[in-house]
């Protein structure tokens, strides 16, 4: 009696505690206290289009209507989202939170807040709550719908295709049309139903929570994703538009990007009066003047976006909210104004730290439950998880019996009534303005975990779960040196040709070293290490199978989407090619992509997202990598087309000019990071690397371990599959890297001829008439060529001659020339002396050469002629053992790197030529099986910093990207000469796993996640710093029949 009536919020309605965590308060804080005095109601409209009223105390600041719409929602990361409203003039602005309500809002029965998303993050997944992405997900769907994010028609389709699963779940024509003809999601819907409805049909047994995310990581990839533009002209009065984003300040043209300024190389933002000013740092590259000044529209306009600049560059590019300024004893010069807030690394930091409770929430056009309500039915003494409602947004009968057979028709009675006692906030909304939202419930991960243990005590089946979302390492974005402002390009889920390649299913991996799952919460802190960081060999053996299979479905898509659209676009290629190539790599990517998707829901499960790990359930995967290799047999006859693809690709480029000049122009891409015909031999190179993963997984299991006889016989069938395939390879290999260097090499015109097999290649000095000259050796099984680097424009190397094998004779004639490391080699009237640049590097070309000569000698005899047109090198008896070469060949061999074009400065060819080494068809054979890709950290020799990039490693090289969804890379590291150690004491590291790369001066530091893939990582780098053993005997292979 007595006692104030209690209005129960939208989270204690649906059973969940009061969360006092609330979204801009530090872990432990409390709320703020509230001012006393005269209470205003302020109204809310919320992102679901529904209103709320909020009353708070005149006196208020705007952090406390902020936090209390936060609290409404039980919000963890509000801190990304803003409240905007029109001012006096109408124009919209940003709730200041330092400053009074009333100051801001003046009259507030006439104004409606919005509260919508104010900072985009650079990757959705580093948004860790369910509840958030489905805020961002209503954004998204509400700047679809306002025009403000556009898009071409594909991507619309797309976007509208993930609302709708969410909204109405799997697809049926019927109720597809109905719903579109009931909800508009754009102007003009109409046209483009059928395709909305072709891509819907492919999302069959996608939850809402899986739709938002999809959403999201299409969204993300759009150039106008999360722009608000800011009308401006620049000094010449032409009209643009500003807009601010995580990364900088970008310019726009229409809704076309035509330039950007990342934070990192702006110095200073300022203001004065209409002009808004951005100081950028020098930079003699740049073209840019020191002080780039844009007008506004007004004043007001322009301290606006200035407000708006500065509190981006805060959230995104700062650890903790800067302190604000003391303030003047008399004068004031500026403004005042300063973010206030947490940061988005502090949000971060909080959210892993666990300092919250999940809770549930409703789809207010949700007409469906997710995945988690439709299997997890809790047992009936668990009376401490919140009840789920039955109830769908329509009351239909017969949805809710689809429910309940869902639910394998036991009965669950569910209520929306509040499950106990739970005080209110302090701010309370008007009765009035309370709205009840219909629609399905969500339940937590903890009920999830819950309801999966019960299941499995009732030994029901267990679905798997796929995850809606992963956690990132630091959201500040560290600048590379290459294309860090590259523009996003649109998603491709695999669904049409239409779509450019880049959208496969994000990732839910969890990089334990940079990040905390938050929702694991136990008594038993061993537990909790445990359940937040998979420590076992096994877990990153699997991630390991889902990074490089990443990597392996990216380089599928360069021939399946990019190669593929640029040939129907040029009609340079016969119909009988064009259909032999991408009918036999479509079913494999389709595959792979499937194959993916089950590795990562695996890897998700066992990172601890369910309480299956409890029993060990999902700590193996053995069990899917048996189940798709042997589904993967039935490729075999794609497989084995390979060759015969390649062999035809290449025919078709010798008798085509334009088909030549086509696969040259798209290996200039930077989507093509390696030779194109590398990409056609991907699908045999990766059976290999399941076999090396199964074979590590079998070694490190015991016998009697849960997962051992499905590893095994995963083992046993993919080492089944290689043998049949591997004969076929190793001619392939050979095959494709004779027209690798054939594309290097000028003067030739029959390097690739049947029994020709390549053995090495790299950096000797030649003793000529002038003494010492470097030279490009290429060893055969047959000849041995040597060039010097020409001046064509695409810097091929030029053949001066060539020694048959058959018949040479090859002696160590140091003492005799007084140069170090020297060999001379002779055969009938020629004789060249050639030197190493080291002991070691001798021993290879000594060993290679004697195995080449005696295979020569067994051969039917010597080799065909090989060159077209080239100086002749026979010489009498009479003559000098040593050439005399001109001088065009002498400034050819002192040409700088620099001087190369670019797409010709990274071959293995002139990589080799610039470190003065060498590189034998055993490392390439190698360093096809020693391909790994993953997150690293890396730190320059100089840098204080750690930097997070996402690491492909082959061809002996490294491709750094900023992440894996990236189309190309954004620079690459070519490891041919570096030396591979571990940090000493005096280079003050003091960071586990962590691997150093020097060559010369050339410093750089990778940090790894675990021992397990710092093991890995240094195996891999082994093989491309140190070369293998010579001693491979050529000789029992049968000659190469093309």
């Amino acid at each position: 009696m007595g006692e104030t009536e209690q209005r129960p919020t939208a989270g204690s309605r649906l059973g969940a505690q009061e969360n006092a965590g609330i979204s801009t308060l530090e872990h432990g804080q409390k709320p703020p206290t509230t001012p006393p005095g005269k209470l205003i109601s302020i109204k809310i409209q919320m992102l679901d289009d529904t209103q709320e009223t909020f009353d708070v105390p005149q006196r208020a600041p705007g952090k406390v209507l902020h936090d209390a719409v936060c609290n409404h929602l039980n919000l963890v990361e509000g801190d990304y989202f803003g409240l905007e409203f029109p001012d006096h003039k109408k124009m919209m602005v940003w709730l200041d939170l330092l400053k009074p309500v009333m100051k801001q809002i003046r009259r507030p029965k006439h104004v409606v807040v919005k509260f919508v998303v104010k900072f985009f993050p650079p990757d959705h997944t580093q948004l860790q709550e369910e509840l958030t992405r489905y805020l961002f997900a209503l954004q998204v769907k509400q700047d679809l719908a306002q025009g403000r994010l556009t898009c071409n028609d594909t991507s619309t389709a797309l976007l509208i295709s993930h609302i709708v699963q969410s909204e109405i779940g799997d697809f049926d024509e019927t109720i597809d049309r109905e719903h579109l003809a009931k909800n508009k999601y754009i102007p003009q819907q109409e046209a483009l139903e059928d395709k909305i409805m072709e891509f819907h049909r492919n999302h069959v047994g996608q939850t809402p929570a899986e739709s938002d995310f999809q959403l999201l990581e299409i969204a993300r990839r759009l150039e106008m994703y999360g722009i608000r533009l800011h009308p401006a002209k620049d000094r010449e009065g032409t009209k643009i538009n500003l807009a601010v984003a995580n990364t900088g300040i970008l310019v726009f043209q229409g809704h076309t990007k035509i330039n950007a300024f990342n934070w990192a190389k702006v110095r200073k933002l300022s203001f004065k009066r209409k002009r808004f000013l951005i100081k950028l740092r020098p930079d003699v590259n740049s073209s840019f003047q020191d002080t780039l000044e844009f007008l506004m529209a007004s004043r007001d306009f322009c301290k606006s976006f200035w407000k708006i600049c500065v509190e981006h560059h805060a959230f995104f590019r700062l650890f903790e909210e800067p302190k604000p300024k003391p303030k003047p004893v008399l004068f004031s010069r500026g403004s005042s104004f300063r973010f206030s807030g947490r940061t988005q690394k502090q949000v971060l930091d909080y959210v892993k730290e666990g300092g919250h409770k999940k809770v549930q929430f409703e789809r207010k056009h949700s007409k469906i439950h997710s995945i988690r309500s439709l299997t997890a039915q809790p047992s009936e003494q668990r009376t401490e998880v919140p009840k789920q409602s039955s109830s769908l947004a329509h009351g239909d009968d017969n949805d809710t019996a689809a429910v309940q057979s869902c639910r394998h028709g036991k009965e669950s009675k569910a209520s929306t009534e509040d499950t106990g006692q739970h005080k209110s906030p302090s701010l309370k909304k008007s009765p009035k303005e309370v709205k009840k939202v219909d629609g399905a419930v969500v339940s937590t991960v903890e009920e999830e975990e819950e309801a999966a243990k019960d299941r499995m005590q009732q030994n029901r089946p267990q679905s798997q779960q796929p995850s809606t979302g992963s956690l990132t390492g630091s959201p500040h974005l560290s600048e590379l040196s290459i294309n860090s402002q590259g523009g996003p390009s649109l998603v491709n889920m695999s669904l049409s040709p239409n779509l450019s390649p880049d959208a496969k299913q994000s990732s839910p991996l969890i990089s334990p070293l940079l990040n905390d799952p938050s929702c694991i919460r136990t008594d038993d802190e061993e537990e909790v290490k445990r359940k937040r960081f998979p420590t076992e060999k096994a877990y990153f053996i699997a991630k390991e199978a889902a990074t490089t299979e990443r990597t392996y479905l990216k380089d599928l898509e360069v021939i399946t989407s990019w190669f593929q659209n640029a040939v129907n676009k040029e009609e340079c290629m016969p119909e009988t090619l064009k259909n032999l190539i991408f009918s036999n790599f479509e079913p494999l990517h389709k595959f792979h992509t499937g194959f993916l998707k089950e590795i990562e829901q695996r890897l998700a499960l066992w990172e601890g997202r369910s309480n299956a790990h409890i029993k060990g359930d999902y700590q193996r995967i053995g069990d899917v990598m048996l189940k798709n290799i042997q589904s993967m047999k039935q490729l075999t006859i794609h497989l084995r087309k390979h060759n015969e693809i390649l062999i035809e690709l290449e025919n078709g480029i010798k008798n085509s000019r334009k088909l030549e000049t086509f696969c040259r122009d798209f290996e200039l891409q930077k989507v093509c990071y390696l030779p194109l015909n590398t990409f056609l031999l991907r699908p045999l190179h990766r059976l290999m690397h399941y076999k090396q993963i199964m074979e590590r997984l079998c070694k490190h299991y015991p016998p009697d371990h849960v997962d051992f006889r499905d590893s095994r016989a995963a083992l046993a069938e993919i080492s089944e599959m290689v043998a049949q395939l591997h004969g076929n390879m190793i001619k392939m290999e050979n095959f494709q890297k004779l027209h690798e260097l054939k594309k290097d090499l000028i003067g030739i015109d029959n390097l690739v001829i049947p029994g020709r097999e390549f053995i090495r290649l790299g950096s000797l000095s030649k003793l000529s008439g002038k003494g010492l000259q470097q030279r490009m050796f290429f060893l055969f099984n047959d000849i041995l060529l040597y060039t010097s680097r020409g001046l064509t424009a695409s810097n091929q190397f030029k053949v001066h001659g060539h020694l048959p094998l058959y018949g040479m004779a090859m002696e160590v004639s140091e003492e005799e020339w007084g140069v170090p490391h020297c060999l001379t080699l002779r055969v009938q009237h020629q004789s060249i002396v050639v030197a190493a640049s080291s002991h070691a590097e001798m021993d290879k070309w000594t060993e290679d050469i004697q195995m080449a000569i005696e295979l020569a000698e067994k051969s039917s005899g010597p080799a065909p002629e090989l060159l077209a047109s080239s100086p002749p090198d026979n010489k009498s008896p009479d003559e000098t053992t040593v050439d005399q070469e001109s001088e065009d060949d002498l400034s050819a061999s002192r040409t700088s790197l620099e001087r190369q074009s670019p797409h010709r400065g990274n071959t293995t060819v002139h990589v080799c030529w610039h470190r003065n080494t060498s590189v034998s068809m055993v490392d390439f054979s190698i360093a096809v099986e020693n391909q790994l890709s993953g997150n690293l950290l890396r730190k320059f020799k100089n840098s204080n910093g750690w930097q997070k990039l996402w690491v492909v490693f082959t061809n002996f090289c490294m491709f750094f990207y900023k992440s894996h969804q990236d189309n190309h890379p954004l620079a690459s590291l070519p490891l041919l000469g570096y030396s591979l150690t571990i940090p000493s004491e005096s280079e003050n590291i003091h960071k586990d796993y962590v691997f150093k790369l020097h060559f010369k001066s050339h410093v750089y530091y990778f940090r790894a996640e675990s021992e397990y893939t710092f093991e890995r990582w240094m195996e891999v780098i082994r093989s491309a710093t140190s070369s293998a053993s010579r001693t491979r005997a050529l000789s029992h292979k049968e000659p190469h029949a093309y």
